[in-house]
């Protein structure tokens, strides 16, 4: 970082703080040679994700898709709508920190129904149930029993 006083190169940060905003980092800097302070703001650039739908179309990721789907798993469920962003925040972070700017909606769903095995059976069972399209009972009963059996 150089000193916006006399150039140099050479700084030192002092202190660190994200902002009110979250998406943003402040830093005290001292410059080494002069001895001066100032304040820099980096902005914590998020890459976009792309979603690879299972008919290969693409379209942008919705964070509030994923949150109502998660949501409408966990309906009249004992879950905290604290509990339900928590682990859509969790997904979220896994997609951005896996580097790939292209997901399939397939890995959404199975990282959303690890958090909802974790959270709660019935809102996993539900989730399941739409995500993996069960086409009958015994597809249904295969599930249940993964579950029961700690699979």
């Amino acid at each position: 970082m150089k000193c916006p006083f006399c150039e140099n190169e050479e700084t030192k940060v002092i202190d660190t703080r994200p902002t009110d905003e979250g998406h943003t980092i402040r830093r005290r800097r001292e410059c080494m040679s002069c001895g001066k302070r100032f304040t820099t703001y980096e902005k914590i650039e998020n890459i976009q994700l792309i979603v690879v739908k299972k008919d290969k179309t693409r379209e942008v990721f919705d964070r509030t898709k994923m949150l109502n789907g998660i949501i409408r798993a966990c309906e009249k469920r004992p879950v905290p709508l604290k509990e339900i962003e928590r682990i859509t925040d969790n997904i979220e972070k896994k997609l951005q920190n896996s580097l790939d700017n292209e997901i399939t909606s397939d890995r959404i769903g199975e990282l959303v129904m690890e958090e909802l095995k974790n959270l709660d059976d019935v809102a996993y069972v539900r989730f399941a149930s739409v995500y993996r399209q069960f086409k009958d009972i015994n597809t249904f009963m295969d599930e249940l029993k993964k579950l029961i059996n700690g699979n």
